[in-house]
């Protein structure tokens, strides 16, 4: 029997402040964001090369053969039901949307939209926002392109993860709030408490405003007033999205394991997932592309508390890196059939094991993880796993009124922050007339010494060298001079210079864009609930372009 976590004072005073505003969207394409790896950016465009690594495109067609497809292949729904029944009882804030949908999944013409990501601290950074409404919004476009069939969203936490260093942190307003613990393990089993300790720094930083208060309540009761990582995530989770009927599975379940039983042994005993990922991997080198992960002849860990370590085959026997424990195959063999829990998919297996238990036609993902997923195809083949559509989660740069104006002054547009700094600044410089140029005066000294040259020649050739070195030396005096010149220029342009690198900074924060650097509490402060509402209606996942939100 699942534990349940009682979560005192539940209603959460939503009666945040929001702005009566309206934002501007614009749509720019990849190549000019260059936020996407070439293998992603390629699939996008649908090139041909790319065509033999995945079986459908996410267009009408794709979607109407994937649906296909899933209908034929054979998920027990009812364990998946009830799986998901305990799971929504876990918290006392599962919306009635998402037990309706739940209920859905018995159906066989419902299938889901899945995307997954790691239980990090108040939602990390903002692209797990997007990733959340890209997928509920896919579902609800599906729904009206198929109204005889229902698809329901659904986010996967990977509570297996064990690394706690990438989840344990968030950014708000230049100050990283962190989770300090020794515990160890699959971080969906840590245990919260320690986060009260983060209390008294987040109200500091969030301040007293009404959108302060929600956050930190908000924060409060999803961290602290439960008892493990997981079930937090998943408080946290419905409070923010629930109303849509987003469903949220923990993969890490008894039930589910046993249905995957078969896969995990053949993972361990046969190194099928190795080989089979491998041929693919060496067909993307062949084409140039960079591998974005390697499998391992196993591709499964040993779970239990406090313990999520890699399983490695050494003579006959079956280690667990980094314990004392052994098995022996026949061993190993009857652990996996009566304590499957105790086993744990690794970033290779673990898109399988979601296609083998959920009735899903689509993965939604950042360019990491799809270009990971182009990987597996042949893999799914194998295991003759529907291998999903694969769509790009929406990418969004956030620009406030008080950038937007700043960009204005310096003449530039909300697309030129995409150019790499040191070329913005040229640019201002020559719109300035701030560059002090000396080529040309080079080439005519180039032409001068070229003429002493040949006259010389008929005199003395042995002298030619000596021209030679006499023009190498103006040349070097004029690149001196260029260089004292612009840099002159360049101070007289300080306060500008200084301007762009800071706005570069605040949108691309330590080089990184501003969806993985920054927490969506920055911009739920200032808007309230008009940011929500304006990233559910933008985040489309079939307009494949980046988009700029702006205060209009």
């Amino acid at each position: 029997m699942k534990k349940k976590e009682y979560v005192q004072n539940l209603e959460i005073n939503n009666n945040t402040e929001t702005l009566n505003m309206t934002f501007n969207t614009q749509y720019i394409d990849f190549s000019t964001t260059k936020t996407l790896n070439s293998l992603v950016h390629n699939y996008i465009n649908e090139e041909e090369t790319i065509k033999p690594f995945y079986t459908n495109y996410p267009n009408t067609k794709g979607f109407t053969d994937v649906i296909k497809t899933v209908s034929n292949q054979i998920i027990n729904r009812d364990i998946l039901v009830n799986e998901l029944k305990l799971q929504n009882n876990l918290v006392l804030n599962t919306n009635q949307a998402t037990v309706t949908n739940t209920d859905l999944l018995l159906n066989k013409n419902c299938f889901t939209i899945t995307t997954g990501h790691q239980l990090c601290l108040f939602t990390g950074p903002l692209y797990f926002i997007y990733k959340i409404f890209s997928t509920i919004n896919l579902a609800q476009a599906l729904k009206k392109q198929f109204p005889e069939n229902d698809f329901v969203p659904v986010y996967w936490m990977a509570s297996e993860d064990h690394d706690f260093e990438e989840i344990n942190n968030f950014n708000l307003f230049g100050k990283n709030i962190q989770w300090q613990s020794s515990q160890t393990g699959a971080v969906g089993n840590f245990n919260t408490s320690e986060l009260k300790l983060l209390l008294p720094q987040l109200k500091q930083i969030l301040g007293e405003t009404p959108n302060a208060n929600y956050l930190y309540t908000l924060f409060e009761q999803a961290y602290t007033q439960t008892t493990t990582l997981k079930n937090a995530t998943r408080f946290l989770v419905n409070q923010l999205f629930g109303s849509y009927g987003l469903v949220v599975l923990d993969g890490n379940a008894v039930n589910l394991k046993k249905q995957f039983i078969p896969q995990f042994k053949d993972d361990i005993f046969n190194t099928t997932a190795f080989t089979t990922v491998n041929q693919s991997i060496q067909l993307l080198q062949h084409l140039g592309y960079k591998t974005q992960v390697n499998p391992r002849p196993i591709n499964c860990f040993y779970m239990e508390d406090g313990i999520r370590a890699r399983i490695e085959k050494q003579d006959d026997n079956y280690l667990v890196i980094g314990t004392n424990k052994k098995f022996t195959a026949q061993q190993l063999e009857q652990l996996i059939n009566t304590n499957p829990e105790k086993i744990s998919p690794n970033v290779v297996l673990r898109p399988l094991y979601q296609q083998h238990i959920l009735p899903n036609i689509a993965y939604v993902g950042g360019p990491g993880e799809l270009a990971y997923w182009l990987q597996y195809k042949t893999m799914f083949a194998q295991f003759n796993i529907t291998y999903p559509v694969l769509v790009p989660r929406t990418f969004i740069t956030v620009i406030e009124n008080n950038i937007k104006n700043k960009l204005q002054k310096l003449n530039f547009t909300e697309v030129d922050m995409f150019k790499d700094e040191q070329d913005l600044i040229k640019e201002f410089q020559i719109n300035e007339n701030a560059i002090f140029d000396l080529e040309e005066d080079k080439k005519n000294i180039e032409l001068v010494f070229n003429n002493i040259n040949a006259k010389i020649n008929t005199i003395d050739k042995t002298l030619s060298a000596t021209v030679n070195a006499e023009q190498q030396k103006a040349l070097t005096s004029l690149d001196v001079l260029t260089t004292k010149a612009n840099k002159a220029l360049k101070q007289k342009l300080d306060t500008e210079i200084t301007q762009i690198k800071t706005l570069k900074q605040k949108l691309f924060p330590n080089g990184m864009p501003q969806e993985r650097f920054e927490n969506f509490a920055i911009f739920y402060l200032k808007y309230g609930n008009a940011f929500f509402t304006q990233l559910k209606e933008i985040a489309n996942p079939l307009v494949l372009k980046h988009i700029i939100l702006s205060e209009e």
